[in-house]
């Protein structure tokens, strides 16, 4: 199973990945800052699901020379990324008001709430939920984190929605979509509605579980988790035709500088 601005100065984003879809199952650390990536340890460590975690390795994969930020993020946005050790989630923030994305496993509105801490704003500053994807390990919180973020909206792809269980409804989102500056991508393949979100301005590209990060680079997806492969693998070509520099996954470090050419690099061997 596999997975709306950006920067660090006034928006940030959270988004939770998806322990079942990883290649790579162990904790990751990196996240963003203002001017250059950092490192922090996770802010706690969730529960796994019941689905294998490893078995089938992505069949393609594109590694990067390590690389530091190419360009300070647009001001006024800010993201920090939820580390749950083997899923990770994500926040943005603009202008005060701040986009979740995914909930993770059952047990992850901590680790989220203290995301949002961080980027000195509270659950009532949650004007929006967006979930990538269907899977337990994305959605696993969405009580939790609907009951705290209260005013907050929540948007999937429609093909998903018949499959997540929430306390109030989910707005359907697809392709060219806008939620709250991110631009609504949808990536069928790994889900019927697994969708990406794209931040332009700062050049940003959340993928859920549409690849993997994986030692520096980007992998395409793992065919054992994949609903539909070839739809997969046709959504990693779709990606390759966007402009974004850095790259965030539900698996796997985050890629923070030249990520369009490797997701082109990648998609030229599916």
């Amino acid at each position: 199973m596999f997975l709306a601005d950006l920067g660090r100065v006034a928006v940030g984003l959270v988004t939770l990945g998806a322990a079942a879809c990883s290649d790579d199952p162990s904790p990751t650390t990196s996240q963003a800052t203002t001017t250059r990536p950092t490192t922090s340890q996770p802010t706690t460590s969730q529960g796994t699901t019941t689905s294998p975690t490893t078995t089938t390795a992505p069949t393609t994969s594109v590694t990067a020379s390590p690389v530091t930020t190419s360009k300070p993020p647009a001001a006024g946005t800010v993201w920090e990324r939820v580390n749950l050790g083997f899923v990770s989630a994500y926040v943005v923030v603009r202008s005060g008001e701040a986009i979740v994305v995914d909930t993770g496993n059952p047990g992850s509105e901590g680790s989220i709430e203290a995301a949002l801490t961080k980027l000195s704003v509270g659950w009532s500053d949650v004007g929006h939920l967006i979930l990538t994807h269907r899977h337990g390990d994305h959605i696993g919180s969405v009580d939790a984190v609907m009951a705290a973020a209260s005013a907050a909206t929540a948007y999937a792809g429609a093909g998903d929605i018949p499959n997540i269980a929430a306390p109030r409804a989910i707005t359907a989102v697809g392709d060219g979509d806008t939620v709250a500056g991110l631009e609504v991508v949808a990536t069928p393949g790994h889900t019927p509605g697994h969708i990406c979100l794209l931040d332009r301005g700062v050049g940003l590209l959340i993928v859920g579980d549409a690849m993997v990060g994986e030692a520096g680079g980007v992998a395409g997806p793992v065919p054992r988790f994949a609903d539909d492969l070839p739809q997969a693998n046709a959504s990693v070509v779709k990606l390759a035709g966007l402009e974004f520099d850095a790259m965030v996954f539900g698996h796997g470090e985050p890629v923070l500088a030249g990520a369009s050419g490797l997701v082109s690099e990648l998609a030229a061997g599916l």
